[in-house]
């Protein structure tokens, strides 16, 4: 109901993280923590009770572990489900398996630390359960499929050089997406034929993730997906993603397009931020990149977006109807900075088309 709190339940065997999630989340006007449980069983029984518009998840729990649980809720009775995970590598597999099955958020369990940490902290753990209670998720439900084998950025970017404005032919895609972005992502990459453009990618998620969702893509598309590091080369056939907590901005040396990763601090409330890298794009690029604003809360890449329509890129918006959350899309298009929106499955045809013509 408008106005009302976003009525969570918290999900979570350690009872250190059920009580620091409760302090965070309750610290927001927003939100109303309705309860909590130390494994899927009870919580199964609040849920019928209680009926919570958010559900965060542990990802491993004694009786059933959060992924089995997931799958189950969403089977019979589809809630927006934000999974907690520690920063390992096999909780990280385990996550990015929740998120095909129908999670639309992933959160870092909050820990102790630098007074700063724990504000963006805070900041990030609120912002993924108000961007949930947002989400569709029977149309998460209807894009995940089993897998297939493969077949205000100024404080970031700095002033370009001059050398670094010469003119190059060659062509880049830069997407960005949040909410239901994971998902809509694998369908984008997974349509696009080994011999794409070289593709840039920001898709908001926590450090510690970014890598085992590049490997899943890898897996299952034509082209590369690997996780950025400082330095890659931006080539035909080669998808880089934004590490997780890092800002990603496009580069130029000559006709060479390469990625910068740098920190810094949160930009339009994230860290990658879509913004940076579009404005980054919309500098070195210009009229020779393809721009692509997906799926998420907010209006992070709206700004972005704007500034490479200006630099005569051509710039695509995925639809309402086959969004999660409807939001960084709509400001985009609000801004002017859309030349054409489309269904998820017909975007990929699209940057083919028009890397095509421009080619």
């Amino acid at each position: 109901m408008a106005g009302q709190p976003i009525r969570v339940l918290i999900v979570d065997d350690s009872a250190v993280v059920r009580q620091a999630l409760t302090e965070i989340l309750t610290s927001d006007p927003a939100i109303a923590v309705i309860g909590t449980a130390h494994d899927p069983l009870i919580a199964r029984d609040k849920i019928r009770r209680d009926r919570p518009d958010v559900i965060t998840l542990d990802v491993e729990m004694p009786r059933m572990d959060g992924v089995t649980f997931l799958k189950q809720l969403m089977a019979e009775d589809p809630i927006p489900v934000v999974m907690c995970s520690s920063l390992t590598e096999k909780g990280a597999e385990i996550t990015m398996r929740a998120l095909q099955y129908g999670a639309v958020e992933i959160i870092n369990k909050p820990r102790t630390g630098a007074r700063q940490f724990l504000e963006e902290s805070r900041v990030l753990i609120c912002d993924a359960v108000k961007a949930a209670a947002r989400a569709r998720v029977r149309k998460l439900a209807s894009l995940t499929i089993d897998p297939e084998p493969k077949l205000t950025a100024d404080v970031i970017l700095d002033k370009p050089r001059f050398e670094e404005t010469f003119r190059t032919t060659e062509k880049i895609v830069a997407v960005g997406a949040s909410t239901g972005g994971t998902e809509a992502l694998r369908v984008f990459l997974q349509a696009l034929p080994y011999n794409a453009p070289g593709i840039v990618i920001v898709q908001h998620m926590p450090q510690g993730f970014t890598a085992a969702f590049a490997r899943r893509l890898n897996d299952l598309c034509r082209i590369d997906v690997k996780e950025a590091a400082d330095g890659d080369t931006v080539v035909p056939g080669r998808a880089l993603i934004a590490p997780g907590n890092r800002h990603m901005l496009l580069k130029r040396s000559g006709a060479r397009y390469y990625v910068q990763i740098k920190d810094g601090p949160l930009v339009s409330r994230h860290r990658p931020s879509v913004d940076v890298l579009f404005r980054s794009v919309a500098r070195y690029a210009g009229l020779n990149a393809i721009g692509v604003i997906m799926t998420g809360m907010g209006d992070d890449g709206a700004r972005g977006m704007l500034e490479m329509k200006e630099a005569k890129a051509f710039t695509l918006a995925q639809d309402e109807a086959s969004c999660v959350v409807y939001g960084m899309p709509q400001e985009a298009v609000k801004r002017g900075g859309v030349d054409r929106i489309l269904p998820l499955e017909l975007l990929a045809d699209e940057v083919m088309k028009v890397y095509k013509n421009q080619h």
